[in-house]
Formats: structure tokens, C-alpha cells, sequence
């Protein structure tokens, strides 16, 4: 058996290059794939072609600007890559766009690149855009830069403005801890000092661009970090026997071996490696960072996306639902408290909101200042709110773990760093179920072949509102007719929970949040039997609802709120404001439960 590793004749590097729309990062790309002979047979003659066709001047950038759109336009408009080799490696150039309104691109090209090469128009000079660019490349942990100073042929190559525009942005690189390696003035028009010396600026005793890539060192994967694979998917097999199930996604840090013992975060959920797999490969011992890869397990535990796989023996990621961070904001619309959020971090993607603003940076000036909203393009170091906890590492330990965006209305509308886990109010229930779920015997049979065999999937349903409000009637009508379609139900009044585990059976104020604690663990059992469980309770609340959400394994949680008005913070899924007859009320549940796929349709 072989190990997977990372082995190439060459070694690859990514580099991404960024700067102020219309500076010359296209052309400087298309020059250097000319001049290296890297361009597909008679590509530079076709697009020559082209132009002249069209009676219009030939631009290097149109070899990289191949949809039409963006050749209309004279801008680039995505993060595209191309590839070009020399004798030492193969590089992967990551064009980002310098636009404002493509800005957020970078984020996604630039988070892949191991060194980047920063472009200034030698006659507009330094732009704010720039600034911008460069506070995020070092936001991002990219420290290899080189700043590439183009169009010199504006300006007659003038040694003097060239030193003027260095001394200005090396001042400000030196502000956010950034020592590029060179500063190298060009024309890529004209291919001067991009892969040739130019012998245009004489006064120039440096480095080409070229020169100044196979300079830059390719940055080692980190496989003396713990193992981290966020979780992508969970592929099953059923054909011809085959009832793998393979836990997917790339290892972003670490190594994994069969026999080791892998834990799951937010859940804590263990088990052993029994096989590393590979698609359309023979058989493998072990995986490192930077495969995409996946293994099967001993024991067949429930995993979903987002979780994030770790080694028993080695240091844990981070899990909460309060972060500090710094973000970098590029929504058109400022980011503000109590607004709704997605962030993605890894393979999971939650609800969050804006908690605090600790400080406001201005990533143009690097001046600082004091917010309640984040504008666009401004920098902050803020603290979010998850809705369920996530699991992760801060950016000092592991960065490959620790980067995220943050997505409104679907579109990514910023990106940042986690620079530190913050307690939250449920961090204490968190860590017990952690070990709870880790000291766990497994049933031999999984999620899945339960919801097949019972045509359900388990879930808690939760009826709560007024004391008089008709919570409990409802609550038995609809365990009676899921009982009568075949279903595995059981109806659970909170009271139950009070008067059989609690010492006096009294549910006082003091032991309410204990009483909730045990029953979501009653209910965790329940779920993982594969039961739809009826639970009534008075009046429960957000925060309720989260101590619940946070105790069991299963997510699958349907609120029901009964009466006029909805009296408390929670977030229901259904609201009957009246029953007025229990029999349509039922079945008005039941045909929602089969619409969600929780009750098969016959």
C-alpha cells in the first residue's frame, strides 16, 4: 500500500496579481505567456487576427480576456487562471480584477496564492484601490509580494517618478508589516523587463518579472499541523454489495493513516479510519494536506457537511458561536447589526450576524475609527454571532482553517479572518456534549437505514404557547394519525420530564433550564432511534430553542407555536393562531412534515 502524496517533476506555485482597474495586469500576463512560449499554437496569431478584423489596436490582455463581454468591456471581470512553465516550475497565475465592483473576487483568487504580484500604472500612480489590495493580500497572509510598475513607456521611462511612486507605497507596506521583495518598473506593452531585460531603463540594474518569480519561495503544506479535512460529503454505495460510506472533502492540514482515530467538530462524534479512498486509484495507507480525498469508518456514525474531521491525539479546532474576526467588507450595502448573514467557513455555512464592532479601519489610509455599521471597503475587527456553532481554527494556529466569507443575498460580500473562539452562553453545554457524543456506543444501524425501513426521518417537534392554548390535544390528535399511517411517534409533555427526573417534581424557575437539558437529551436518544418525538412546552423561547439545538446530534427540529399572538422570541416553522378543529389542523402538519421529507408520501 502507498501513501497519497503530492508529487510533482516540477514543483507548481500559485501566484495572483492584482492592482487598479486598467493598470496592466492583463497585459503583463499575456506578454509573459508570449514571450515564454506558452500559448497554444497560433493562439497570439489568431488574436492578432481578430483585431485586425475588427479594426481595432492589438492588446496582450485579449489573449487572457476570451469572453466577449469582458474584451466590450476592456476590463476583466472574474478571477481567471492561467499557466505558463519554466525550467524550475509550473506557475498558476490568478488574474484578479482591480475594479471596485469585481473587488470581491479577490477574495476567492487570492486566498488560493502563495505570492502575488501587486501592479501600479507608473503615470496615474498609486490609486486608493491599491492600498486596498494590499491590506487584504497581507489580511490574507500572503507576504511574498513583488510591485510591478507598469507603462513606463507613458512616461519616457523616468527613473525619478519611478523612485517617487516605490518610496510612497513601500511607506505604506511597511504600515501593515509587508517588505515586498522588489520593485521592478516595466512596460508590458512593449515587454520591457517582463520575461527580457530591457535595455529602455538602462538605470535599472534589477530583476525581470520573470527573474522575480522563480525568486519567490512555493509555500510548504502544512503537514506538521493537527489533521483538519473539512467534511464536503458523505457518498454511499449500495450497488453489488458495496455499502461504503466515504467521508469526502481536502485535507487542508495534517496527515490521516488507516487506524487513526478521527473526531468530528461542532458534533465530537469519533471513530477509526478503516480505508483511505481515492477515485479510480489502487489502494492507499494514507493522505496528506492538500489531497482531496476521503476514508470510510469502523463504526457507521451519522457526519454531515460542514463538520470538520480531526485527530483524537492531536491539538482540537476551535467550536463556538461568538468569533472575533477581521474583516475586509465589499458589500454594496454597509454591514449592520441585527441583519441576517451567511458565512462560510470551510464546508459549513450558517446564519450569522454582526454582534460588535470593536474598530473600524479605513484599508485605503489605515486610519482608525469608531462605527456602528461597516461601510464598504472598510476593514474591521468585529465580533459575529453564529446561529449554530461551527468548528475551526484561529488564524495564528491553523490559517487554512481559519479563513471565511460572509455572503448576502448571494453574493459573497466579504471575507476575513478568525482571530480568536470567544466563550458563548452555551459553551459549557457544548463541551459536555462533546463528550458525551465522544464516549458514545454507536448502534450498528445508521440514520439512513432507519428512515428507510420506518418511511420517516426522525425529528423533534416542538408545540409551545399559551398554558391554555390547546398544545397538548393537538400534540396526541397528531401522534394519533401519524400512529395510524405506520409512523414511529411518541408524544412527550415537558411536565414528564419534571416530575420522573427531578428530585421533588416541581418544575420551579431554578430548574426550567435543567428540565429543557434533559429533555433534549430524552430527545437525542429518541431521534437517533429514529422516532419522531412530540414535545409540549409553555411559552419556550430562542434561547431555549438553542440549548435544544445545541444538546442533540440531530438538526431536524420543527417548531409549532399555538395561540393568537406569538408571545416570545422563538422562531417558528408553523403558527396555528386558532384550533378550530383538530382534525384539519393535523392534517394541515402532516402535509407540511411530508412536503419537508420528514414523512414519506405513500
Amino acid at each position: 500500500m502507498e501513501d497519497i502524496n503530492i508529487q510533482y517533476i516540477k514543483e507548481d506555485m500559485n501566484i495572483v496579481i492584482v492592482g487598479h482597474v486598467d493598470h496592466g495586469k492583463s497585459t503583463i500576463i499575456g506578454r509573459m505567456l508570449a514571450d515564454t512560449n506558452s500559448l497554444p499554437l497560433g493562439k497570439l496569431e489568431q488574436v492578432k487576427e481578430k483585431c485586425k478584423r475588427n479594426a481595432r489596436p492589438f492588446e496582450y490582455a485579449f489573449l487572457l480576456d476570451s469572453l466577449k463581454d469582458e474584451q466590450d468591456q476592456g476590463i476583466t471581470i472574474d478571477s481567471a487562471r492561467c499557466f505558463f512553465k519554466t525550467a524550475k516550475r509550473n506557475y498558476i497565475i490568478i488574474d484578479a480584477p482591480g475594479h471596485v465592483e469585481f473587488l470581491k473576487n479577490m477574495v476567492t483568487g487570492a486566498s488560493r496564492a502563495e505570492a502575488a504580484l501587486l501592479v501600479i500604472d507608473a503615470q496615474e500612480g498609486i490609486q486608493e484601490n491599491l492600498r486596498r489590495h494590499g491590506y487584504l493580500l497581507s489580511m490574507l497572509g500572503i507576504k511574498q509580494i513583488c510591485v510591478v510598475i507598469n507603462k513606463m513607456d507613458l512616461i519616457d521611462y523616468d527613473k525619478s517618478k519611478f523612485n517617487e511612486i516605490v518610496l510612497q507605497y513601500k511607506s505604506f507596506l511597511e504600515k501593515i508589516n509587508i517588505k515586498p521583495s522588489m520593485f521592478i518598473p516595466v512596460s508590458g506593452f512593449y515587454g520591457e523587463n517582463i520575461v527580457n531585460k530591457s535595455n529602455k531603463m538602462l538605470w535599472y540594474k534589477g530583476k525581470t518579472v520573470l527573474e522575480a518569480l522563480e525568486e519567490f519561495r512555493s509555500e510548504r503544506l502544512p503537514l506538521d499541523k493537527p489533521f483538519r479535512m473539512p467534511v464536503q460529503d458523505v457518498y454511499k454505495f449500495t450497488k453489488e454489495g458495496d455499502d461504503r460510506r466515504i467521508i469526502a472533502g481536502t485535507i487542508e492540514a495534517g496527515k490521516i493513516s488507516v487506524g487513526d482515530e478521527v473526531v468530528f467538530y461542532p458534533s465530537g462524534k469519533k471513530s477509526k479510519v478503516k480505508s483511505i479512498e481515492a477515485f479510480n486509484e489502487k489502494k492507499h495507507f494514507s493522505a496528506t494536506a492538500g489531497i482531496a480525498s476521503g476514508f470510510t469508518l469502523t463504526e457507521q456514525i451519522y457526519i454531515k457537511k460542514g463538520e470538520l474531521a480531526s485527530k483524537i491525539d492531536q491539538t482540537k479546532p476551535k467550536v463556538s458561536t461568538k468569533i472575533q474576526v477581521n474583516l475586509f467588507w465589499l458589500g454594496k450595502e454597509a454591514m449592520q447589526k441585527g441583519k441576517e448573514y451567511y458565512i462560510k467557513l470551510g464546508t459549513a455555512k450558517v446564519i450569522c450576524r454582526l454582534d460588535e464592532i470593536l474598530k473600524i479601519i479605513d484599508a485605503s489610509t489605515l486610519d482608525r475609527s469608531d462605527a456602528s455599521i461597516i461601510q464598504r471597503h472598510a476593514v474591521a475587527e468585529c465580533i459575529l454571532k453564529l446561529d449554530k456553532s461551527i468548528a475551526f481554527d484561529e488564524i495564528n494556529d491553523i490559517a487554512q482553517t481559519s479563513r471565511f466569507v460572509i455572503v448576502d443575498n448571494y453574493e459573497i460580500s466579504g471575507g476575513g479572518i478568525v482571530v480568536h473562539a470567544l466563550q458563548d452562553e452555551h459553551s459549557d453545554i457544548r463541551e459536555k456534549v462533546a463528550i458525551r457524543n465522544y464516549k458514545w456506543e454507536y448502534s450498528s444501524i445508521n440514520p439512513e437505514q432507519r428512515a428507510e425501513m420506518y418511511s420517516q426521518r426522525s425529528t423533534l417537534i416542538l408545540i409551545t404557547g399559551d398554558r391554555d392554548s390547546g398544545k397538548k390535544p393537538l400534540a396526541k390528535a397528531l401522534e394519533r394519525e401519524l400512529f395510524k399511517k405506520g409512523k414511529i411517534v411518541y408524544f412527550l409533555g415537558i411536565g414528564n420530564v419534571a416530575y420522573t427526573l427531578t428530585v421533588n417534581g416541581i418544575m420551579t424557575n431554578s430548574r426550567y433550564e435543567e428540565n429543557i437539558n434533559r429533555m433534549a437529551e430524552i430527545a437525542n436518544v429518541m431521534l437517533d432511534a429514529g422516532v419522531i418525538l412530540i414535545v409540549t412546552a409553555i411559552g419556550l423561547t430562542q434561547g431555549d430553542l438553542e440549548i435544544i439545538k445545541t444538546i442533540i446530534s440531530n438538526d431536524r427540529i420543527e417548531v409549532i407555536f399555538v395561540g393568537d399572538k406569538l408571545n416570545t422570541n422563538i422562531n417558528c416553522d408553523i403558527h396555528i393562531k386558532d384550533i378550530n378543529s383538530l382534525e384539519s389542523d393535523t392534517n394541515k402538519i402532516i402535509s407540511i412534515l411530508q412536503e419537508k421529507g420528514i414523512i414519506f408520501k405513500p
